[in-house]
């Protein structure tokens, strides 16, 4: 259970960071920057794929470089979140 509530205040947290960097404004609701943020986590991490779950800066940063690349994607294919 603890796993599932890191998650998701680490997804709202990276989610949030990957809105304020992006240029221009980035329109979503909570569950949409959570989801963002968890997905920037999951392709971060499956670039990476070293199998390493430990916390560590670099992870984080990729994280929300990974949640930066999943906006991009979003606005090139017409998606509002």
């Amino acid at each position: 259970m603890l796993n599932i509530i890191g998650a998701i205040i680490s997804g709202l947290i990276i989610g949030a960071l990957a809105r304020f960097f992006y240029p221009g404004a980035v329109p979503m609701g909570w569950l949409s920057t959570i989801l963002l943020g968890v997905g920037g986590s999951l392709l971060a991490g499956w670039f990476a794929s070293r199998g390493s779950s430990d916390f560590s800066r670099a992870g984080c940063l990729a994280s929300v470089i990974g949640a930066i690349v999943l906006i991009f994607v979003g606005r090139l294919l017409g998606l509002n979140f």
